[in-house]
């Protein structure tokens, strides 16, 4: 069977989100709404003062990937870190969770944060978090291709990270002249999000060749990813693959569960400070304390 073709991309445009922060989103816009089961693809880039103050989640899962310096998370369960380039949040928001993510280091600090949406039976579980140091991320480098396994497996190596929803989140650099073809499961949605430099994607080696900021959704029909690299600069990109649901989606904001009436439960529950929201009425991040407002 051939690989999987490209069947739309998009080019990510900067937009304003948070405080202050600039994103750009590929996954959660007018243009595609929701790639199931992923919500949100973002692309950020934020300096101090800047970033994501206190602000709650429901219903899903974010995963934060960083590229360039660092960033603070911190929560009103308590729970508080700094990733690092190279470095690995994967949170599970589950029935509740306040917190906030800031820059934790001079200059710029660049990541990808991707929302991939929980199963009805799995959106009110208990908050839960993996957290992976950079140099505890398998990585494989063969033939002039690099991979980093954040989720799934690739080149004969597997990530140790648990995924509720099943998930693949490869991390591909490829050298001049490389030519990768990667299994996908063939139940998974699957796309492309191109980094660095420009590449050949899908069955046809003499296609244009695709630069930065690109997401590319692959059809559902084919063995997996093809992808050359027939420019001078190193080629880098993530390709990430998942489960689908096949379940309702209601969304308002960073709530996200199958009915509107879930949906106002949960504004409720937040308004009020109950069903997993207890700890938020008390709580604010020492990252908003200092913004003083």
């Amino acid at each position: 069977m051939p690989p999987r073709s490209i069947v739309k991309k998009f080019l990510a445009r900067p937009q304003h989100e948070g405080f202050g922060a600039i994103v750009r989103r590929s996954i959660g816009r007018f243009e595609l709404r929701y790639f199931d089961p992923f919500l949100v693809l973002d692309e950020f880039s934020v300096s101090a003062p800047a970033g994501f103050p206190d602000h709650p989640h429901r219903g899903f899962e974010t995963v934060t990937y960083m590229l360039q310096g660092a960033v603070t998370h911190e929560d009103f369960e308590g729970h508080k870190g700094t990733i690092k380039a190279g470095d690995l949040q994967w949170m599970t928001a589950g029935r509740g969770i306040v917190h906030s993510e800031m820059p934790a280091a001079e200059g710029t600090q660049k990541g990808l944060q991707l929302w991939i949406n929980l199963s009805s039976k799995h959106k009110m579980i208990q908050p839960r978090y993996q957290e992976i140091q950079s140099e505890s991320i398998a990585e494989v480098t063969k033939d002039g291709i690099k991979v980093r396994i954040i989720a799934g497996e690739s080149l004969g190596a597997k990530s140790a990270i648990y995924t509720r929803t099943p998930t693949m989140y490869l991390d591909f650099t490829l050298k001049q002249g490389s030519h990768l073809q990667q299994p996908i499961p063939k139940s998974y949605n699957a796309f492309v999000y191109v980094l660095e430099g420009e590449g050949i994607f899908g069955p046809n080696e003499e296609s244009s060749s695709i630069g930065p900021h690109n997401l590319l959704l692959l059809s559902g029909f084919g063995d997996g990813l093809d992808a050359w690299n027939k420019s001078t600069r190193p080629l880098r990109f993530i390709l990430v693959g998942g489960e689908p649901l096949g379940e309702p989606v209601a969304q308002l904001g960073p709530f996200v569960m199958n009915t509107q009436q879930e949906i106002d439960q949960t504004v409720e529950d937040f308004d009020n400070y109950t069903n997993g929201f207890e700890k938020a009425k008390h709580w604010r991040s020492q990252a908003r304390i200092g913004l003083d407002y």
